[in-house]
């Protein structure tokens, strides 16, 4: 029994066998297209996967932030002998020759050797390129050496290292870790997707479609993003990486071997191939830290780790109220507590005040209109950038600093001032802001970039904050550190920084660029 040319193509409208044109039966068959509304119907099936895209890009880009971010602490106020300011400077003689000036992990080798109870180390990159024969210094090789000497001088110290998963692509970029834990360091990759997402587009089909299937370790064949090896890593490693979110602190904390907490905060990575980068940084000691080594514990239980930590018997932390109840008081700042508290002092900032910035990457569009919007109030506003030509891939395009300060310099009624670091193949990876009233200074200083995803949660950031008098010895410190590198204060033929006109960059198409960048998440700055 045959069927019915209707049932045999499973539509409703039937089937013709002839050519009604034509005058035999040796015809081709024909077949009557479906009406539109057909073939529209036959695409609601991509209906619900919309819906799902959407609805994981909204959950992950507005989700509750995980326990130990977005730290804003108590201020606590501290004797101006438990902080001090430590700087990388790196630069060139009139002969091209480098000239570098570096205390910030001879200072961290220091903490590290008389700890006996407790080390907790957060980096971003924490690596040395395989079998090297540069002159650039094994940072990681160097620190990681003072630790397992100190955990063999002291069995029963506890070391913590918690870095980014970039370190763990691959083989040869995690040796150093890999070592490490050999020899009984507690190492934890931090769990990085409870934070929000920033490059939400990507973000939701990376978790819908890559994430499950896609590994970050074992062979592979694309070019390492740390810089640290030759050894080629995975497919899955770069779908990560394109979610541009990061564990972006530099902290170590120990206790100083007599039951106090001591610490550095600030933008430098034990990293061979970072080892020539200008950083700066904030060494602390005393109770102010307890909330970052309390941020830190909870990261590494969020990531896997289900140690704990030792109790310190140190004395209780004094707290104020205002700066006149003591000579310096400090507060920890992670995450977009950083990003919030800055953008409210410079939209307080009177036209008294003055801004000094030093910085990495600056795209952060609130924070923009914000320095803008203070020069329209009479604040005189300095800023020392990163010209974006040295250092790796991303940062070789002058994005978004060239495009983002000539605008800025544009609207600042000639109150907003910049100069571009002159480096030589390194970067300048300071992360600094001052803000200067007729008798205080307020100071940031720490890990996190200018930028939407630094200062928006996605990224994981530390920084510490200082009020202080500005006969303070920090405040002497910091100032000097800022106009030295501003008037160019070194040797003959030395010179720090140069004029704005040298790289600016006044084109539409790279400051739309750079906006889109910034605004959709497509950005790895």
């Amino acid at each position: 029994m045959s069927l019915p040319p209707a049932a045999r193509n499973g539509l409703d409208m039937p089937v013709s066998l002839e050519d009604p044109s034509a005058g035999g039966d040796d015809t081709a068959p024909s077949v009557e297209v479906p009406p539109p509304r057909l073939r529209w119907m036959h695409t609601l099936y991509l209906v619900p996967l919309l819906v799902l895209w959407l609805g994981v890009t909204s959950w992950h880009a507005l989700k509750p932030l995980p326990p130990g971010t977005h730290v804003e602490s108590p201020w606590t106020v501290v004797a101006p002998s438990d902080v001090s300011f430590l700087a990388d400077i790196t630069a060139a003689d009139a002969y091209g020759r480098p000239v570098l000036t570096q205390t910030i992990f001879d200072e961290a080798l220091r903490i590290v050797s008389q700890a006996r109870e407790l080390v907790v180390l957060d980096y971003h990159l924490f690596g040395d390129l395989q079998g090297s024969e540069s002159n650039l210094r094994p940072l990681a090789t160097q620190l990681g050496d003072a630790l397992l000497a100190r955990k063999s001088a002291v069995p029963q110290l506890t070391v913590l290292l918690i870095t980014d998963p970039i370190n763990a692509y691959g083989h040869a970029s995690s040796a150093e870790l890999a070592k490490l834990q050999d020899h009984g360091i507690n190492v934890v990759k931090a769990n990085l997707d409870p934070m929000r997402d920033a490059n939400v587009m990507y973000s939701a089909l990376w978790r819908l479609g890559v994430r499950w299937w896609a590994g970050t370790t074992g062979d592979g064949w694309l070019p390492d993003p740390t810089g640290s090896g030759e050894t080629p890593v995975t497919f899955g490693a770069w779908a990560r990486l394109l979610n541009f979110k990061a564990d972006q602190r530099r902290v170590l904390i120990a206790d100083d071997g007599q039951g106090r907490l001591l610490g550095l905060v600030g933008s430098a990575d034990p990293h061979e191939a970072s080892s020539q980068h200008s950083n700066a940084a904030l060494r602390v000691g005393g109770a102010a830290l307890t909330p970052l080594l309390e941020s830190e514990l909870a990261i590494a239980h969020l990531s896997g780790w289900h140690g704990s930590l030792p109790q310190l018997q140190q004395p209780p932390a004094a707290t104020a109220s205002s700066a006149a109840s003591g000579p310096l008081r400090v507060r920890v700042l992670t995450e977009g507590a950083i990003g919030a508290t800055l953008l409210a002092r410079v939209k307080h900032a009177a036209p008294s005040d003055s801004i000094d910035i030093a910085t990495l990457y600056l795209a952060d569009q609130e924070l923009i209109v914000a320095l803008a919007e203070a020069a329209h109030r009479g604040v005189k506003v300095r800023l020392i950038l990163d010209p974006g030509k040295d250092g790796f891939g991303e940062a070789r395009t002058g994005l978004p600093n060239q495009p983002a300060a000539s605008a800025l310099v544009s609207q600042g009624d000639g109150n907003i001032h910049v100069r571009w670091y002159r480096t030589h193949g390194e970067q300048f990876h300071t992360r600094l802001a001052m803000i200067h009233s007729p008798r205080n200074e307020w100071l940031l200083l720490g890990s996190a970039d200018l930028t939407r995803h630094a200062l928006s949660d996605h990224h994981l950031e530390a920084d510490v904050a200082v009020e202080m008098t500005d006969s303070a010895p920090l405040a002497a410190q910091t100032d000097t550190y800022f106009d030295t590198l501003w008037n160019n204060r070194g040797s003959p033929g030395t010179e720090y920084t140069a004029d704005f006109a040298l790289y600016a960059d006044p084109a539409p198409s790279h400051y739309w660029l750079y906006r889109f960048m910034e605004g959709s998440g497509w950005a790895p700055f």
